[in-house]
Formats: C-alpha cells, structure tokens, sequence
C-alpha cells in the first residue's frame, strides 16, 4: 500500500508492521478511535520479518510444552512461575483475539487459529523423572486444568503416532499433552490486523518507508524521518508518541533515539534452519506440537519441537529449529548489522555476556558446523521412521537476544543475556522500544497492554480509557494465576468464538 494520508503530524507513529506493532496499533484504536497513527515499514508489506508464517514456529505459546520456562530445582522440583506468567499472558492475547471476531474485524478466526494439542516428549530414565516432577506441579494448578501424563508407549502413540513408530522397545520415554492448545499463523493474523486498521480514518500504513533518524524537537514530539527505499527520497513527520516494534531492527532505532534509559543494551543475533515436510501423506497423520529439551546451552528459540503448521490452508509439519550465527539483526537486513550496533557503552556488556555464556557459544558453534546429515539424525529422535527424501530445508527468521546492562549510572559496566522480551521507554514515556525474541508474538497483546501501562498510565483511568480496555479485555487487572473462577470463565468464552478447543 502507498502513502495514503499527507499529514505530517500523527498522534502515535509505529515503526514496523509486524505482529507487535499490529496489535498496539489495534489496542490504541480500540481506546480511542480518533488517535492518528501512522505506521512505517522497510519491507513492501506486512509481517515479512519474524511475524511472517515460516519464520516463526507459531505455537500460540502458552507455556503447555515449551520445557525451558519450566527448570529443575536442585531438589527435583520443578519451578513452573515463567511457564504460568506465559501461560495467562496468553489469555490476553486470547481475549483480544476474541473481542475483534466478535464485532467483526476479524471475520474468521480460522483464517489465522487452528485447534492443536501441545505436547512434551522425552526419553531416558532422568529426562522420565523431570517430566513426571513437571507433570505433578502443573497439573495441580488451575491454569493447566486437562493436562495428561503417560510413559505407556501405546497411549502416547494414540497421541502422536510417528513419535512412536520405529522406537526401541523398553526405552523409557514419557509425554504430557494439552488438548486445548492451538496453532496461530502469526503472518496471516498481522495482515487481519493492519487490514482493519488500514480501514478506519486516521490510520495509514506506508510500506518501503525506513526510519532513518530519531530526533528530538523543541516541543517535546518526536521528528521521525523516513527514507523511501526506492528513491531515496526523505520525509519527516512529528508525534506525540513512537512505538519502535521492528523486531531485530529495534536496537538500532533505540540506539538512533539517544534517550539515556536505552544507553548500554546490545544484541546477539541467533539465526535458524526448520526442517519441512509438505507431504501430505506424513503430516494428515501427526496433529500436535510435541516439544523436547533442549541441549546444554541452547538459547530458548532452539528447544527441539515437531510441529503441525497450518499456513494457507495448507497442513505442514516444521522440525527444528537448529541455531546458527548471523551478524545480521533482520533476515533482510545487513551483514553488518551487529558492528554497527556497537557502542562505547555496550562493549562491554556484550564481552561480559559473552565470557559468561561460554556454552552457548560452543552450542551455536556446534549447530552451525552440523551438516545436513547431522540435522536429520536429530529428526530422527522425535520420528524414527522419518525420510530425508520428504524434507527440505528452509531459514528460519532471524532473533536478536537482548544484551541488558546490570546498570546505568557507568557506561563500563556488567551485562547479562535476556531471553524474554524487553520494554524501554524514555522518562517522559513519549517513546518505547521493544526488544528481545520469544515467547514474543504470543504474548503482543499483554506486551501492548505493559506499553499502556508504562507510557499512557495517564489515559487509564475510569473516566478515560480503561472502561473500554477491561470491554476489551475483560480480565484486565485480574491475575489469573490466582483467580481460578476468571482463568476458567475467560478460557470458556474466548475458545468458542475462536473456534478452538477448551476443557
């Protein structure tokens, strides 16, 4: 889409047109109609980078199966607080989802939402014994109501028949499944998103646009100009507020800002390779995301899963991802995106993280000397009787893991690796950054509600905004770790008008 609106003086300018930039515009409109908010994209449409279907693994994470928000105490208990914050953030997502279906804006959920049961599969006697210990503190609290627990080979080939199929038999293995998970083409919802938005006044989307510089300007708003990346034409547009969303492409722009409070966070960008299976006859008999553990050092976005994607209409399985190293931040940026991106005050952050992940070096190292032989074999763990003829290779989108310094008062000062995401706003709230990878899309719309509440607790009050925020979402200052009456109240009326599972 071109330029479709000539003012130069929004209210809310959004850098980039991902998932994360979609659903905070959506919020914003839902909260006030009249805000005029321009969005900005380098790429020549919507939810090209880590949104785009094939880039992500699309779970709708929700901390069911994913084994690393869940560690092992000392002791061989299992600490489940990450996988329940996921978890319920989830439901905010769930609830957005659900309002926008509901008055029309989205008018087929099966368009981006499919019904999908989430799995954990391990094997070998200690693995057994963790999955067991993670079974038993999470099926006894409400948020994870249905979960089931076998080591019975037969069940869990009832579950997931290819997992099983070909395994030697007396191995130890075990699974969990949660029948109500589900499989979210974040692409196709990202496109749902900004098409409604696209359609209301005071919202335009220009795409081949790059923000080129972050300035300042007497007023207090915020001078954003933008490069045309086909004739290098420039245009400056002013705004209250910016919202810098672009994924990998975020920490330049913070950096670009020079507000104080984004002085020392760096980035270390993860690349990755799916292994895909478009054989019809293969993925019509495995419906499930079934997730192992992860290797010894391996970021988060590496843990092990065989995945049902349905993308187009088309059912899929993914394998993967196996990590790799790129200097790139984008998967269509440049090469020397993390040079550029060092500063004199997140040098040596990025040495100190570096020295205290060691392993994940090593592990990133490992993954990028692996040949293809080596990847499948990997496949083969999860399903034995698999054939290389029916997989290709594809490149997975591209993460930047967040460098967080321990501190700001020194610009020589500590740092350490931040896995989650990460909000930075500038002390007058007129500007925020988001940073970091998974469990990302998934949560976009708690993320946009944290941006709310950081950068416009102001308008959130009852004779403003948060009447129609808690219409939105309704369990909007409930904590549904706690309240198990809300938990199961908001999940029993959000899963029918997704036309998805629930328990």
């Amino acid at each position: 889409m071109a330029d479709t609106s000539d003012d130069d003086n929004p209210d809310v300018v959004l850098i980039g047109a991902g998932i994360m930039s979609a659903t905070f515009g959506t919020v914003l409109k839902e909260l006030e109609p009249s805000l005029r908010i321009a969005m900005f994209e380098t790429l020549h449409d919507c939810a090209q980078e880590s949104s785009e279907g094939w880039n992500n693994a699309g779970t709708g994470h929700a901390a069911n199966c994913e084994l690393n928000y869940t560690p092992q105490r000392p002791d061989g208990s299992v600490d489940i607080a990450k996988a329940l914050e996921v978890n319920t953030e989830f439901d905010i997502s769930r609830q957005l989802w659900a309002h926008l279906v509901k008055k029309g804006a989205i008018p087929d959920p099966r368009a981006f939402i499919h019904p999908c049961p989430h799995m954990s599969f391990v094997w070998g006697a200690e693995n057994v014994a963790f999955l067991k210990a993670r079974y038993a503190a999470m099926s006894a609290h409400h948020c994870y109501h249905g979960m089931e627990y076998s080591e019975d080979p037969q069940v869990i080939a009832g579950w997931a028949p290819l997992i099983i199929e070909g395994r030697a038999p007396g191995e130890p293995i075990a699974a969990t499944r949660i029948v109500t998970g589900t499989d979210v083409d974040y692409g196709a919802l990202t496109h749902l998103l900004v098409g409604q938005l696209a359609a209301q006044q005071g919202f335009a989307v220009h795409y081949n646009r790059k923000v080129v510089a972050l300035d300042r300007v007497d007023d207090g708003r915020w001078a954003v100009t933008v490069e045309d990346t086909y004739d290098a034409t420039r245009r400056t547009v002013t705004a209250k507020f910016v919202f810098i969303g672009a994924g990998g492409g975020s920490l330049p722009l913070l950096q670009a800002s020079k507000i104080p409070e984004g002085r020392g966070y760096g980035g270390f960008p993860v690349s990755g390779i799916w292994l895909r299976c478009d054989v019809d006859a293969v993925s019509a008999r495995h419906h499930a995301k079934v997730y192992g553990k992860a290797a010894s050092g391996s970021p988060p976005m590496s843990v092990p899963h065989l995945d049902t994607r349905i993308i187009g209409g088309k059912r899929s399985l993914l394998f993967g991802p196996y990590a790799g190293f790129s200097s790139r931040f984008l998967k269509h940026g440049s090469l020397t995106d993390l040079f550029t991106a060092l500063t004199p005050h997140n040098v040596v952050p990025l040495l100190d993280v570096a020295k205290d992940n060691v392993a994940l070096t090593e592990y990133l190292v490992g993954q990028v000397l692996q040949s293809s032989d080596h990847q499948f074999a990997t496949l083969k763990q999860f399903f034995p009787k698999a054939l290389k003829q029916d997989w290709t290779s594809a490149v997975a989108g591209q993460r930047v893991q967040t460098i967080k310094p321990t501190g700001r008062s020194n610009p020589l000062e500590e740092g350490y690796l931040e896995f989650g995401t990460e909000l930075v706003a500038a002390a007058d709230n007129s500007i925020c950054a988001l940073l970091g990878a998974s469990p990302g899309a998934s949560t976009a719309a708690y993320i946009a509600v944290e941006v709310l509440e950081k950068c416009f607790a102001d308008r959130l009050t009852p004779d403003a905004w948060l009447p129609r925020l808690k219409a939105v979402i309704p369990t909007y200052g409930i904590d549904l770790k706690q309240d198990a009456e809300a938990c199961r109240r908001s999940r029993a009326e959000t899963a029918p008008v997704l036309r998805i599972d629930n328990v």
